[in-house]
């Protein structure tokens, strides 16, 4: 009885050592290591989420699910530096944001720019001159003044009349005195706001062309005035830069293969006389002003060649990037998407921009426009249905998504969108081309609407931020199902998929030792954000 005694005590003193020990140990097991993540997921559906914060992963062990995903993460292997995502600033943006009252206004522009509270929109684009989307056709300069003596950006910053055309005239503007220069600067000063700019002229003035079929219209650029239109867009740049907005880009045209069909402003440049203006003219002239700095192309205002249709992108930029007296000036090529019909036949010519990459693997690839004619009658519904425009049949979601998701995995380094803010109409456009845009602006109502546009973008916008890598991604290749992934600067990475199916999907997501289960709706768009845990968080 003496011994039993003294041993009763011993195996209670050791079975709650032991019991103690298995819980520091489980304890432990339950602390995230440094490798975890924390994830959110945000879907845009046609059921009607936007951007919608739909459920949190977690660690699991991989189910049986049918419509199941593996994919597996690769944060390791890195791809092309990511310079942003965003839509245009045009003088019909400016006359819209000038119809609604000033807090209405920020309200947009908070929405638009804010990382936090908005799309964060990071890379956008301008006009020079006039495009199809001012209130009409303008210059900087007056006729004939091959001194330039007259150049002034003043078109930019002098506000609106209301007079300027049938579209706009007997609309009431709240804010006469805004313009492009005042919403850009207004968007800078957003909390938070970081975005890039590139300029891009629609048409020199009539009097440097010939073969025009109307004022700004068709028609080329006169050899002669080659030196004069390079000078006159280094004061371009140097008259925002008085401004306080440096620009980040710059194209030598607009989609310089409309010479003679297009019903807006537009000038012919041959991919010869793209090099030749480009290597004897407009780059010299840049450098001379201080704005490119040619030894290091990263640096200071950068050029992209081309700005037309990425399926003849190749063939127009080989002269200018042959060439290395033009090749010097240029940091890359800047493309659009029309026809957006083509788009899917081609595999949305996701070889073109590879070949591309392989073909000259120093020169960036930016997509700086794409757009759709706009159904006034139903601007949100529109994007999930078959819509047809001068590019054929297609569904605008689908096709906005597949494009960025294909660009952006053969190499591209940014989206933009055209205007980021039109009427519900698709207004101002003295052309009769109505767009539909991110943000809608009823100017008689002041009702602002946020397209699916607008949070497709958001996807892309408010997570990949600038200074971000693509990374790796495998894992199985599903009819109607794509997807991309990129690594921020902050360490957190991305995961964009878009499902165009009809039936719910299982992602089974592996990252390092970890794997999460995320449910994809149909017909859904996600960007799930996976965050490392802090050390001291459980």
């Amino acid at each position: 009885m003496k011994n039993q005694t003294l041993i009763q005590p011993t195996r209670k003193i050791n079975y709650f050592i032991v019991l103690g020990f298995l819980s520091f140990v489980w304890s432990c097991a339950l602390k995230l290591s440094p490798h975890e993540y924390h994830i959110n997921v945000y879907q845009t559906s046609q059921d009607g989420d936007n951007l919608k914060l739909t459920n949190v992963g977690e660690r699991i062990t991989p189910s049986k699910r049918v419509n199941k995903i593996n994919l597996q993460l690769l944060p390791d292997e890195e791809f092309q530096d990511y310079i942003g995502f965003g839509a245009s600033f045009t003088e019909s943006s400016a006359w819209n944001l000038a119809t609604i009252p000033e807090s209405r206004r920020k309200e947009v522009l908070i929405k638009l720019f804010s990382p936090t509270e908005g799309a964060g929109f990071s890379l956008t684009r301008t006009h020079i001159n006039s495009s199809d989307y001012s209130n009409g056709h303008y210059t900087y300069v007056d006729e004939g003044d091959e001194s330039l003596s007259s150049f002034s950006i003043r078109e930019d910053l002098k506000g609106f009349t209301g007079n300027e055309n049938d579209q706009v005239r007997g609309v009431e503007l709240i804010e006469p005195g805004y313009d492009i220069i005042p919403m850009i600067l207004e968007a800078s000063k957003v909390p938070g706001a970081e975005f890039k700019i590139i300029a891009s002229p629609w048409s020199p003035p009539s009097w440097m062309k010939s073969g025009e079929t109307s004022s700004m219209t068709n028609g080329s650029l006169m050899p002669k005035y080659y030196g004069l239109w390079a000078t006159y867009l280094s004061k371009y740049v140097s008259a925002y830069k008085e401004q306080g907005i440096d620009l980040w880009g710059i194209t030598p045209q607009n989609e310089p293969l409309h010479s003679n069909d297009a019903r807006w402003d537009s000038n012919g440049f041959t991919p010869e006389q793209g090099r030749d203006f480009l290597r004897d003219h407009l780059g010299p002239q840049l450098v001379k002003d201080g704005h490119l700095n040619i030894n290091e192309l990263d640096v200071g205002l950068r050029i992209l060649i081309y700005d037309h249709n990425k399926s003849t992108m190749n063939n127009y930029v080989s002269p200018t990037y042959e060439d290395p007296e033009a090749a010097k000036y240029a940091w890359g090529t800047a493309f659009h998407w029309y026809a957006n019909s083509e788009l899917d036949d081609n595999n949305w010519f996701a070889e073109d921009l590879r070949t591309h990459r392989k073909q000259w693997p120093n020169k960036g690839m930016i997509h700086t426009e794409s757009s759709i004619d706009i159904d006034a009658y139903d601007p949100i519904g529109q994007y999930w249905r078959e819509s047809t425009d001068y590019a054929g049949t297609f569904i605008p979601f689908d096709t906005y998504a597949y494009d960025i998701i294909k660009d952006l995995n053969s190499g591209t380094q940014g989206y933009i969108e055209w205007c980021m803010i039109l009427s519900n109409q698709g207004q101002p456009n003295p052309y009769d081309n109505f767009n539909s845009a991110p943000v809608l602006i009823n100017p008689k109502t002041d009702e602002v609407i946020y397209t699916p546009l607008y949070y497709l973008l958001s996807h892309f916008s408010k997570f990949i931020r600038p200074g971000s890598k693509r990374i790796g991604l495998e894992g199985e290749q599903v009819e109607g199902i794509v997807k991309t992934a990129a690594k921020n600067k902050d360490g957190s990475i991305v995961l964009v998929v878009f499902n165009k199916n009809l039936e719910q999907y299982e992602i089974s997501l592996s990252l390092n030792d970890s794997t999460y289960s995320i449910n994809i709706g149909p017909r859904s768009l996600q960007t799930i954000l996976l965050k490392k845990h802090h050390g001291n968080e459980k």
